[in-house]
């Protein structure tokens, strides 16, 4: 089902752990499913079948309006792949009334934002902004339902981007042709669900611009639509609005060309074995055929992928991961549509293992989980991690609007969104048994081993899309109107915005204890979760001795691997068993723990928090598994031109001084790190007069006093302990490397990583505010100008942006993007030039104004849930800013003006201070890079030494 698929997906982003505080492993009971409300709405539908659901809520200052069609990449017509995905981007361009690009002047500009998505099954537009400009978005989405405008000059810039995207999402990113094109391509002989929703570079090339003027006339209507606004509304001004803007939309009177082809069930097991580029460790995949997301067995499929995958006590993890180190990762798709579906088991091998130990561990999970009943333990805690995810899906607006919006277009009925509620609680271990039984028999599995290439090497086993796939061509209607802009006399302008909704800022309250502990708390009684971060600093990655990089990184992950009286399993299943999750995580100048569990099991899971933080054990098994682990990871990322774009670009900038080297470390210097120096860097940082307990959620300030106290007041503060290693100073300006122009040769790079990066200020600095507002408007959201230089005008990226990391002491600001081999000297060129045209020109008050609404609407976002204020709090924390901040922020950014913007611009943003990174294909691009940087260095990738303060 959808809804635990989407909440599984939010329970696994967050690693799990922790519960009771009994030395066994509580035996939790379900979450009750009434501890998520229904979600209140109102349902009407106009005479042209357009179906509106309403949703109220008058606790927020924002309003989200999604549409959605009932259109997606299955029917994408024949010899057009990607053409759904491809035509998503064009409806941001031009309507009658509305100027390219005017959906981001209308959401981003105003302090919202604005984006879409196509599923096989769907395309969906949706944006969040400040409530009162509701009726201008209203205006804008009837405007793109009833006249788009369809010119050549957009349809090329975009088809351009599109192209750019695919090569970055399947061409350059390891493993990326394994998940978007061999996937569907595998699991799929008939049912046109086998077509990757990005397409094809040829297929896009072949769209005309006739071919997108005929699939919005066919699918771009109101009775294939589903309008959903939640937030802070009038439901009679609503209801006026809509009525206003969309009735008059014609329904056209011939059908909806609807995919009605049966995909048969898989009979026999099917194998191939394929070698790519780029591929740093061997994965296996493996693809069954489910029902459609509406059918009833969707419900224990939905708790059986829970058991499967969801945390660090799931079968995969415990398995593959932990136990028997087969993989770096492993986990599961469970992939529901509106006709059959896929589900998929996946592993990334670990280094020196092979993908026929992976299939066969694969292989071995799924076959236990058919021939033995799960146990009370595994069926609760699955339960009860889906029930905390549905409530973490609810915390928005836009999550209530989704949830909605795809049960409509999924399943054919809104209240199925909380009608699986009911069949989540019905669930038995018997039900996951038949299931499995049924689908995830070896018959049914499709068997994809991913490898990588070498040279002279074995070739792979043909992947495409079946010959035997079923696809229609398009048949254009008759009827089309070309609609073009209307002239400036005649065009129809948005309505003003409204009054403004005030929006309520979180309200913290800090005591301290005894021992020096912060603790911070914000009441936020909407919903039963709390959030709970323990932060410590300084320390973190700016801590590190100078030939031990990542050795904080590690320390910090190896918090929840195990205590003096938990083993990390322990850990894993008592939180997990609760619905809650613990994860780590590591910043550069401080570290964290956080939590995110249901309110009633608040006193268990702070009792594991506790014990994490204060008790850790580093056995030396758990630091090897760890260690290994981390090598593995960074291997992975060293094969991203842009990720190994952004570590070259920090050595360039800060050389052996703190920031210089990669957070997580470096194989070389991960292997150096012993258990003593884990065990002293945890000592000088974990401390609880270093520390800061933030709690959010559905709690008192005296329940989080109590809780705190309980569990933390015996906290001591150590003795001071000796360092092996001196860690690396943030140096003075005048001891800043002198600039470089580094290219890294990267042979078979789908695209090049291109970073320009230079020094920045301290998040304490009087010009912090300032250079932030010229940040924003270099390169933050869609309509900034890197953005819209290098993807708008000229399509030669999926996306640009810049980005001032200030942090304790002064970190880098930095441009960058991703883009066709050939581009990176065009691309550098414009980044260059915009950096600089921003200290030499006083940008306009206007701009300024709509940077500083992207500014303020982002904070205002994250101050929306649990998890985003204790975020947001714990930052404060690291940077060392005060919490009255999180009232002022919004004044400071109001009050930057113009001639701070370029003050801040030509201190900060002058290129000439900054080194210039470029990782890619360098035989394509070099010699026009070379041209403008004569002096540049090319240094080979199988050459490059992070390690090293010169990378050499």
């Amino acid at each position: 089902m959808r809804l635990f698929r989407l909440a599984l997906l939010i329970g696994v982003a967050a690693l799990p752990a922790a519960a009771a505080s009994a030395m066994q492993p509580a035996k939790a009971a379900p979450a009750p499913t009434s501890a998520v409300k229904p979600i209140a709405y109102t349902e009407r539908t106009l005479a042209n079948g357009l179906r509106v659901f309403a949703i109220r809520d008058t606790g927020t200052a924002t309003v989200s309006v999604q549409v959605w069609y009932d259109v997606g990449s299955k029917d994408d017509p024949k010899g057009r792949s990607g053409f759904a995905h491809m035509f998503e981007h064009l409806m941001f361009k031009a309507t009658r009334n509305l100027v390219p690009e005017q959906f981001d002047r209308l959401t981003e500009d105003v302090g919202g934002f604005n984006n879409a998505s196509t599923n096989d099954d769907y395309t969906n537009y949706y944006q969040t902004v400040p409530a009162n400009h509701l009726q201008r978005l209203l205006f804008a989405e009837a405007d793109r339902m009833a006249s788009l405008v369809v010119e050549p000059t957009s349809f090329a810039s975009e088809r351009d981007v599109v192209k750019e995207e695919l090569r970055l999402r399947v061409l350059a990113q390891p493993y990326g042709k394994l998940f978007s094109l061999y996937f569907p391509e595998i699991s799929y002989t008939t049912h046109p669900y086998a077509r990757p929703g990005i397409g094809s570079i040829e297929e896009l090339e072949a769209a005309s611009i006739d071919d997108v003027r005929a699939f919005h006339a066919t699918y771009y209507r109101p009775d294939n639509a589903v309008l959903v606004v939640a937030g802070n509304f009038d439901p009679a001004e609503l209801d006026g609005w809509i009525d206003r803007y969309f009735a008059g939309i014609k329904k056209p009177d011939r059908a909806i060309p609807r995919v009605t082809v049966t995909e048969p069930e898989r009979q026999t097991a099917i194998s191939r074995t394929v070698y790519e580029d780029n591929t740093p460790l061997p994965a296996v995949l493996i693809s069954y055929q489910i029902p459609a997301d509406r059918s009833p067995d969707s419900a224990p499929l939905g708790v059986l992928n829970a058991i499967l995958s969801a945390g660090e006590s799931s079968r995969l993890y415990e398995s593959l991961v932990y136990r028997d180190q087969i993989a770096q990762s492993a986990g599961t798709f469970l992939d529901s549509k509106q006709a059959t579906g896929a589900f998929a088991v996946y592993a990334i091998l670990a280094g020196g293992k092979s993908a026929e130990a992976g299939e066969a561990a694969l292989k071995a999970e799924i076959a236990r989980v058919r021939d033995q009943l799960v146990s009370d333990a595994e069926l609760n805690e699955a339960k009860n991690q889906i029930i905390t995810g549905v409530l973490r899906q609810r915390e928005t607006a836009d999550g209530k609007a989704s949830t909605i919006a795809s049960a409509v277009i999924i399943d054919g009925d809104a209240k199925v969104a909380d009608r699986q509620l009911a069949d989540l609680a019905a669930v038995t271990a018997a039900d996951i048994q038949r299931v499995a039984r049924r689908y995830l028999t070896d018959n049914r599995a499709a068997t994809l081993r991913y490898l990588p290439a070498t040279p002279g090497g074995p070739k792979s086993d043909p992947i495409s899309v079946a010959p035997t796939v079923q696809v229609a061509a398009l048949t254009a209607p008759t009827d089309i109107k070309i609609v073009t802009p209307a002239p400036a006399a005649e065009r129809v302008l948005p309505p003003p915005p409204a009054a403004p909704v005030t929006a309520a800022l979180p309200t913290p309250i800090e005591t301290r204890l005894a021992n020096g502990l912060r603790v911070i708390v914000v009441e936020k009684h909407d919903l039963p979760l709390i959030a709970a971060t323990l932060v410590v600093t300084p320390g973190g990655g700016a801590a590190d001795p100078a030939t031990l990089a990542g050795l904080n990184n590690l320390a910090t992950d190896l918090l929840t691997k195990g205590t003096t009286t938990r083993s990390a399993t322990q850990i894993a299943r008592e939180i997990e068993s609760l619905g809650g999750s613990i994860s780590s995580a590591n910043d550069w100048d401080g570290a964290s723990l956080e939590i995110g569990v249901k309110s009633d099991q608040a006193a268990p899971a702070l009792a594991i928090l506790a014990d994490v933080a204060m008790h850790p054990a580093f056995a030396q098994e758990e630091i090897d598994r760890a260690r290994t682990q981390a090598i593995d990871g960074i291997g992975v990322e060293l094969k991203n031109p842009a990720r190994l774009a952004g570590f070259v670009a920090a050595r360039a900038v800060f050389g052996g001084s703190a920031y210089g080297h990669v957070l997580a470390g470096t194989p070389d210097a991960l292997k150096a790190i012993s258990r003593s120096d884990i065990v002293n860097s945890y000592a000088a940082s974990w401390r609880p007069d270093h520390a800061a307990l933030v709690l959010v959620g559905d709690i008192t300030v005296a329940q989080a006093q109590a809780l705190a106290s309980s569990n933390f007041a015996a906290w001591k503060a150590p003795a001071p302990v000796p360092t092996t290693a001196a860690a690396p100073t943030a140096p003075v300006a005048a001891s800043y490397p002198a600039p470089r122009v580094i290219v890294v040769d990267f042979p078979g790079a789908g695209q090049a990583g291109v970073v320009v990066a230079r020094p920045g200020i301290a998040r304490n600095d009087a010009s912090y505010y300032p250079a932030a507002v010229a940040n924003a408007t270099l390169g933050v959201g869609f309509s900034s100008r890197l953005n819209q230089e290098i993807r708008i005008k000229r399509g030669l990226a999926y996306g640009a942006g810049s980005s001032v990391a200030a942090r304790r002491q002064p970190g880098p600001i930095s441009a960058s993007t991703q883009t066709k081999n050939p581009s990176a000297a065009e691309v550098v060129a414009i980044i260059v030039a915009e950096m600089k045209r921003l200290g030499t020109e006083t940008a306009p008050a206007a701009e300024l104004d709509t940077r500083k609404a992207v500014l303020i609407g982002g904070f205002g976002r994250s101050a929306e849930t649990t998890g985003g204020i204790a975020g947001l709090i714990g930052g404060y924390v690291i940077d060392d800013v005060p919490l009255s901040e999180l009232k002022d922020y919004a004044g400071r950014i109001e009050g930057v003006d113009p001639a701070a913007v370029r003050a801040a611009a030509a201190k900060l943003l002058d290129p000439a201070a900054a080194s210039i990174v470029v990782v890619g294909e360098s035989k394509l691009f070099i010699d026009d890079l070379r041209k403008a940087y004569p002096a540049l260095e090319l240094i080979p990738a199988s050459a490059l030494k992070l390690e090293s303060p010169t990378l050499k």
